[in-house]
């Protein structure tokens, strides 16, 4: 057969090697022109012999024709020849330029013979939109799942606000005499106890107001003798009866001058316990030196210190205000009536400024979180007063909100962003927000599937900051990428990258 073959070969060289150079080899037999195509081709007149084929490589040159032959080659231009009608099983291509390549070399070249894209095996096709990992590789890339489920979507209001001290937990240490201070017993930032003195002054006006609690205290001990006589004088029907009325009114006047007397040393702050104290001087039970019947008791023990005047913290917190100095006057004209503030400060209020728009949304008890920034943990609290009147600068309303605070995590005068939890709406299916991305500008998830994952373009509805509702797409039950699905995005790009190229 190669022999055969041979022939055709060796006679078309002869005649390309004649027509290459007639006027040196006109009258040359095919056999001496065989024999001088060695030299022709060392001189560039002839091109070289083919070479003689492996059996297994004219057997592949073999298979690539035939499959050339079976293939559409209507418009398809070999370096500008155009093959329509040919007839490929004979390989006719007479007139044709290939510059010596074949239809395999064609192949191999990546022609494309009309508009017939070759493809190259890269193993069985991947479905379109699918991901495939392992669980190994999805543990390796961090991706977590979470269930479409029924949920509640929670609506709110952000604000900005700015932390003051609890109204309900703020107390003034006043003087309420005039006086001069004393002692000042606490600094700024000590911890006091309801009770407890935080400073002394020294007023005229108290001694007084003793010295009368004391003369009224000694009335009454006389109207109550002198009515006990008369009374048991007008039992006995010695003495009239108006002398006896006359003693009762006595007594009576010298209690009511006691009780005034009480409550006026009440009124200043003076505790009832040293009320009490001030009464407790009884009458000795024997005449004293220069002392008879009559005058016993007349002199009773000096009182001291009458002009003390202590001041006490109406509540425990924290002194966050000292407002005189030592040996200040204070509470009269023109002089300086507080001492202290005091603030308990494991409550505070955060005071929002809520634009008109939103304001219908808010009610007292709803739930409130306060955060410094974005990231870090919030603190819950509770609208505890929204105002009816709106500021005429801002025209926004003032909202309360009351923090528990029992670290002083959060001072006074503090900025914080707060978030009002406004009503809440039940979804059929809910998603984390961090389960959606955009491929090709429609919004998608990646649901889980048993080698991977799969692209699923969702419809969304209403949402709140965390999670949102997916009207069609995603049932509930199944799993989505929650955490990380940036990561299934960007496969799936390289991935559909590959497949075009």
């Amino acid at each position: 057969m190669f022999c055969i073959l041979a022939v055709p070969a060796a006679l078309a060289a002869g005649v390309a090697a004649g027509a290459l150079a007639p006027s040196v080899f006109p009258t040359l037999v095919p056999a001496l022109r065989d024999a001088a195509q060695p030299v022709l081709v060392r001189l560039g007149a002839a091109p070289a012999p083919p070479r003689a084929e492996a059996p297994s490589a004219a057997a592949a040159r073999a298979g690539s024709d035939e499959d050339h032959a079976d293939k559409d080659h209507a418009g398809h231009d070999h370096a500008g020849n155009n093959h329509a009608g040919h007839d490929h099983s004979d390989h006719d291509h007479a007139g044709d330029d290939h510059a010596g390549r074949s239809h395999a070399d064609h192949d191999r070249a990546g022609h494309d013979h009309a508009g017939h894209k070759h493809k190259h095996g890269h193993g069985p096709e991947r479905a379109e939109g699918v991901v495939a990992l392992t669980p190994a590789q999805i543990e390796a890339s961090g991706i977590r799942v979470a269930e479409a489920r029924p949920g509640t979507l929670r609506h709110a209001l952000t604000v900005p606000g700015t932390v003051v001290p609890d109204g309900e937990r703020v107390a003034r240490v006043a003087a309420k005499v005039v006086g001069t201070v004393a002692e000042l017993r606490k600094r700024l930032g000590e911890r006091v106890e309801k009770g407890e003195v935080v400073a002394v002054l020294d007023s005229r006006e108290v001694a007084e107001a003793k010295n009368d609690y004391i003369a009224a205290l000694v009335g009454q001990e006389l109207q109550e003798t002198l009515f006990e006589r008369d009374h048991a004088l007008w039992d006995k029907k010695i003495s009239a009866e108006q002398q006896f009325l006359r003693a009762r009114t006595g007594l009576v006047e010298a209690r009511l001058k006691v009780d005034l007397a009480r409550q006026k040393l009440s009124a200043l702050g003076v505790p009832d316990a040293e009320v009490a104290a001030l009464g407790d001087n009884p009458l000795p039970g024997k005449p004293g030196p220069g002392e008879d019947e009559h005058t016993v008791g007349l002199r009773r023990a000096p009182r001291l210190g009458l002009q003390r005047y202590e001041l006490r913290a109406p509540i425990a917190g924290q002194v966050i205000e000292r407002r005189v100095d030592l040996g200040a006057p204070v509470n009269d004209e023109g002089q300086e009536k507080e001492i202290y503030t005091i603030a308990d400060l494991s409550r505070v209020w955060v005071e929002l400024a809520v634009p008109v728009a939103d304001l219908g949304g808010v009610r007292p008890g709803q739930a409130v979180t306060l955060r410094r920034s974005a990231d870090e943990a919030g603190t819950p609290g509770r609208v505890v007063f929204a105002s009816p009147m709106l500021d005429p600068q801002t025209r926004a309303a003032k909202v309360i909100a009351a923090v528990e605070n029992p670290d002083l995590a959060w001072r006074p005068g503090a900025y914080a962003s707060v978030r009002i939890a406004l009503a809440d709406d039940p979804a059929p299916v809910v998603v984390p927000r961090a389960a959606l991305q955009t491929v090709e500008g429609e919004t998608v998830v990646f649901v889980r599937r048993a080698d991977g994952f799969e692209k699923r373009a969702v419809r969304l509805g209403p949402g709140d900051g965390q999670t949102v509702s997916v009207l069609s797409g995603v049932a509930a039950g199944e799993a989505v990428a929650a955490e990380n699905s940036f990561v299934l995005k960007a496969e799936l790009g390289k991935a559909e990258a590959e497949h075009g190229h």
